[in-house]
């Protein structure tokens, strides 16, 4: 058995209490339509069926699932992204509309506030003018008609009632402790009776204009994420970017989650993801999106586990991943997506690891990965997807930095070395990020805590390595984050064992130069955050820092002017699938034997 350790960091150890937030049922709305000036304000005496809520909330979940991200499609598997009615069913879509009546319900009668028609008139205009996304929130309207009725009841609803019922609970559950309406409320949400019918009320709503941009950002500039509905503070976390919305899920923040939440940038909002049949609290894990489903696996709860999980926010929905023939339970491993499995390797599970394997969600099996020709063992170490192999880079042993590593090809289970000449020195907690020819690594550290900031890029195809500039680039850090927009690699916070940063830089390998991101209206500095990429801004959350309150839910927009020059590609090579970049487990350095713990720092 392996003993709890105090959560550590590098040279420095976190502790806090938090307060976690009620979970309540999930749900999502989106619609089409380019909007004239406002319209006048509708009358209504009116009130919609069952039936006609669970059309208007397919024609939502249609509208989301056009925007979801097929990677499959684009690389190994031949099949193509099936229609909505494929992955949601009708029983899912009815599950989805009783839900929020029934928070509805409850707001009514157990909180004696029923949700009124100018709240969700505030509603509907705090979506169109905080929409990060205007394309899709118009297109969310169209396809209910651009009724400001249905819009109120299917779109700005759902939201409201769940994020009324999450603030009322919690509010009351701080103050009460166990509040005497959980019970009823529960019972109210999980039985089958006939779904909640609202009554038919006399209304005027207006159609809210909607920014006319065809995004929502301004280039070069930092808008914070809405913390109303957000998961508890945490870092060890992951998240994914599904093309609609960011999935955040598990980590640490004074004690093990394993809950979530969903980020709609259309409607900026947030929603608590289902807890139903989730895998057990964690951090240290990884997770990937395969086009219909985030998989997180591994990670640590004070043991090394090797369980996990399938999330389908279609249907939000939980399905654990089968454990026969899983590799060892393991944590600071890597993940990737190859478009029709999940492949892990390495790791610290006692020991450091040279396996892995390939899970592939359509059979929930496992197969492990040869060891022939494997890289050394190793932990903190970075993994790519470059359409047709993942390349593994850095990391280490518990004594040794390496800056050596392997591609691994899962169709003919092989490993190949690559080359260290002219390769960056040994490292890890660095990132790294395929550009559609090269793996571009930045950062990390060496074990001196002060971090680096360089870094290079490796040419698969040509088995060889460049170095990236270092004039203008960001100061030298580790356990920060980094995404690819298609032209330059963004990174930002971090740290380099004394402070966190609120800092970063757009580094462009065609030019081989640096742009600093601006620090006007940036996140707070932090490190063991995630970040993803969402087509036109980098998204950060969460993450910790080295003074009170420790672990935090806020985070950042970051709206990235397009590169006039983007970096040319030779051959088409596919974008590989968003994944979180792995963050430390909050319990520490893993030792697989005695070696010296820094002193934390006051």
């Amino acid at each position: 058995m392996k003993k709890k350790r105090t959560p550590q960091f590098g040279s420095f150890s976190l502790q806090l209490v938090f307060c976690s937030a009620a979970v309540c049922s999930m749900i999502t709305g989106t619609l089409l339509a380019f909007f004239h000036p406002e319209a006048p304000a509708k009358a209504s005496q009116r009130m919609l069926t069952f039936a006609e809520r669970v059309a208007y909330q397919r024609a939502i979940e249609e509208v989301y699932w056009h925007h979801r991200i097929w990677p499959r499609s684009r690389w190994d598997r031949p099949d193509t992204k099936p229609s909505l009615d494929a992955v949601l069913s009708q029983t899912r879509l009815e599950k989805k509309v009783a839900s929020y009546l029934r928070n509805s319900q409850a707001l009514e009668d157990y909180w004696h506030r029923p949700i009124t028609a100018e709240q969700l008139q505030v509603e509907m205009d705090r979506m169109a003018q905080r929409t990060w996304d205007p394309a899709v929130l118009r297109e969310l309207f169209d396809a209910l008609e651009n009724d400001p009725f249905v819009i109120a009841e299917c779109l700005a609803r759902p939201a409201l009632a769940e994020r009324l019922v999450t603030d009322l609970y919690t509010h009351e559950q701080r103050i009460h402790g166990e509040v005497k309406v959980e019970p009823e409320y529960r019972r109210a949400s999980a039985d089958n009776r006939a779904p909640y019918e609202m009554a038919a009320a006399s209304a005027s709503y207006r159609l809210p204009t909607i920014s006319d941009r065809p995004s929502g950002c301004i280039g070069e500039t930092w808008t914070a994420t809405s913390t109303t509905n957000a998961p508890a503070p945490r870092t060890s976390h992951t998240a994914v970017w599904t093309g609609s919305e960011m999935i955040v899920w598990g980590g640490y923040g004074g004690s093990y989650f394993n809950t979530g939440g969903s980020y709609n940038p259309s409607t900026d909002s947030w929603a608590a993801i289902s807890i139903l049949n989730a895998p057990s609290a964690r951090g240290g894990y990884t997770a990937v999106w395969t086009g219909d489903e985030m998989i997180v696996w591994g990670g640590d709860d004070g043991m090394s586990l090797n369980t996990g999980g399938r999330y389908n926010p279609a249907t939000n929905t939980w399905t654990a991943t089968s454990t026969t023939n899983a590799p060892t339970g393991r944590l600071f491993h890597t993940a990737v997506w190859s478009g029709s499995q999940m492949v892990v390797w390495g790791g610290w599970g006692e020991v450091e690891f040279n396996t892995g394997g390939r899970y592939d969600p359509s059979t929930d099996s496992w197969t492990a990965t040869s060891t022939i020709s494997a890289p050394a063992a190793r932990l903190e170490h970075s993994a790519v997807w470059t359409g047709n192999e993942m390349i593994v880079w850095g990391g280490w042993n518990g004594v040794s930095y390496f800056n050596s590593g392997g591609k691994y090809n899962p169709s003919t289970d092989s490993w190949a070395g690559i080359t260290t000449s002219n390769a960056p020195s040994g490292r890890r907690f660095h990132t790294a990020k395929w550009s559609g020819n090269e793996m571009i690594v930045w950062a990390g550290t060496a074990g001196s805590n002060s971090g680096l900031n360089s870094g290079g890029r490796y040419n698969p195809g040509t088995n060889s390595w460049v170095a990236t500039s270092t004039t203008n680039a960001p100061a030298a850090r580790f356990i920060h984050t980094a995404v690819w927009t298609g032209s330059d690699m963004i990174v930002w916070g971090g740290t380099d064992g004394l402070l966190q940063f609120s800092t970063g830089g757009k580094y462009n390998p065609g030019a081989d130069n640096w742009m600093a991101t601006p620090i006007t209206n940036a996140p707070e500095g932090r490190a063991g955050h995630t970040a993803v990429w969402s087509g036109s801004e980098m998204m950060v959350w969460g993450g910790f820092v080295d003074f009170g309150p420790f672990y935090l839910n806020t985070g950042g927009r970051y709206c990235a002017q397009p590169d006039p020059t983007p970096t040319p590609t030779p051959t088409p090579t596919p974008t590989p699938t968003a994944t979180s970049t792995p963050t430390p487990s909050p319990r520490g350095t893993p030792v697989a034997r005695p070696r010296p713990t820094p002193h934390p720092r006051p």
